[in-house]
């Protein structure tokens, strides 16, 4: 049987499908309520059909880099932040995990384009490794870097599975992940798959970015991952000739979202040409220029992250 709707009636008819179903399964005020607010049904509901979260056994911290919006320089500060992490760890292993499917940007970046992941025994991919971390992103298995996926939802979840599950990490203190922009299906998958540490919202001050990042923290609090900080990009700009500053998409605009959020901002970095020129000659500028002013911003924020990190883990251990 078919019924036909014209018009007004059509919308009518969906509005009242769609608070119906709303209303059966408790999330009529969803949106405005954080994790710990959630009835026991709506718990159950969004558990349905989700994979148990995995171990990864041999990493002792998973830190996700996430950002309400693109173009925020998130990549960039996952890279950067990934060779701080490593400089100050020492011996410790640092992973870095490009989850970002439709656009990776660590093959670039990591100047690890054309190389291919070799299988172990257990046919597992081995993880490149550049610059000290060791490295995974979609990017290395697909054919040239104009290769476009085209993939929808059910591909997209079982390629995070995948890449996720199939890569044999050696021992890690800490696997950053990249992950896209937004709050779709990689992020949800992601962290309804593993355990994770906690996250790192990615940010510039200007008035867009942040509204995206409240949608972003939002997300978080619903799946119960903890926020670890702020990281307040392309605070400032240095012009490279005279030195004079301007803040040219507004000011402190991240640091007052992080105080709202009750979580601390990790550090600024400037919005600087020298970044820029390293990131895309894959070779970021922690590892470059590692006495620079610009790589003691990502220093800085290596530093304070792992002092939350241990914060945040002592708190979850009640100790």
């Amino acid at each position: 049987m078919s019924i036909l709707f014209h018009g007004r009636n059509k919308q009518i008819f969906l509005n009242k499908l769609i608070q119906k179903y709303l209303i059966r399964n408790d999330f009529s005020d969803f949106s405005s309520k954080k994790s710990k607010d959630l009835s026991e049904h709506q718990k159950k509901v969004m558990a349905k059909g989700l994979p148990k979260k995995q171990h990864l056994p041999l990493v002792q911290n998973i830190v996700l880099v996430a950002s309400g919006k693109g173009g925020v320089g998130k990549s960039t500060t996952a890279v950067n932040l990934a060779v701080a992490l490593k400089q100050e760890l020492g011996e410790q292993g640092v992973g870095l995990l490009d989850m970002d499917i439709f656009g990776p940007s660590v093959p670039i970046m990591m100047n690890l384009q054309g190389h291919k992941p070799y299988l172990d025994k257990d046919n597992k991919m081995i993880p490149l490794v550049n610059h000290g971390i060791h490295c995974m992103s979609v990017g290395f298995l697909i054919p040239g870097e104009a290769a476009a996926m085209v993939w929808r939802g059910p591909m997209v979840m079982s390629a995070v599975q995948r890449l996720i599950l199939t890569t044999a990490w050696p021992e890690l203190h800490t696997l950053v992940l990249d992950l896209p922009p937004g709050t779709g299906d990689v992020a949800l998958s992601t962290v309804q798959l593993l355990h994770v540490t906690g996250a790192v919202l990615v940010s510039t001050p200007q008035d867009v970015a942040l509204a995206d990042v409240r949608r972003g923290a939002t997300m978080l609090e619903k799946v119960s991952v903890p926020i670890l900080g702020v990281v307040q990009n392309m605070s400032v700009h240095r012009c490279s000739n005279c030195g004079h500053e301007e803040h040219i998409f507004g000011r402190d605009g991240a640091v007052d979202v992080a105080a709202k959020l009750g979580v601390p901002v990790l550090g600024e970095v400037p919005l600087d040409l020298a970044i820029r020129e390293a990131a895309d000659a894959g070779a970021p500028i922690t590892v470059t220029q590692p006495t620079s002013a610009q790589a003691e911003c990502y220093r800085r924020i290596a530093v304070k992250l792992l002092d939350r990190m241990e914060q945040v883990k002592k708190s979850k251990d009640g100790t």
